[in-house]
């Protein structure tokens, strides 16, 4: 592994220091049970919350792992300990829950009433279409 200079740290600290000036960190994060969200406040005055078991690698876990959400690089990321789960506070405003690939196949598993419709149709007459051979 490679030594770190003196330089190179100062400069590392200097581009969080920008990122803390121009984007927002957390300043609290909580998990409310009743509402099943974690609600973060963050440094710029704004509130923010979700329900937890959208993030991936949360999806079956409890209130009281959900419970012990803390706040990781001054505010930039949130850590559940139980969960072993990281994200960071801007990927989480720009919806980002996961990665790409994970991201995807949730997608694709949106439910509306009109797709639960379409299924019920489509199982009422045998299920979808065999296609045809080309």
């Amino acid at each position: 592994m490679k030594d770190i200079t003196d330089e190179e740290l100062a400069a590392a600290n200097a581009r969080f220091e920008e990122l803390r000036q121009t984007k927002p960190f957390a300043a609290a994060a909580r998990y409310d049970r009743a509402a099943n969200r974690v609600i973060v406040d963050l440094t710029n005055g704004a509130s923010f919350a979700f329900a937890p078991q959208l993030l991936q690698g949360m999806e079956g876990g409890t209130p009281d792992q959900f419970a012990e959400v803390e706040m990781i690089a001054d505010g930039y990321g949130l850590h559940w300990e139980g969960l072993d789960a990281d994200f960071t506070v801007p990927g989480l405003l720009n919806g980002i829950f996961g990665t790409a690939k994970w991201m995807a196949q949730q997608a694709g598993r949106a439910t509306s009433p009109a797709k639960a419709a379409a299924a019920r149709a489509n199982g009422a007459k045998g299920g979808r279409p065999k296609k045809a051979a080309a």
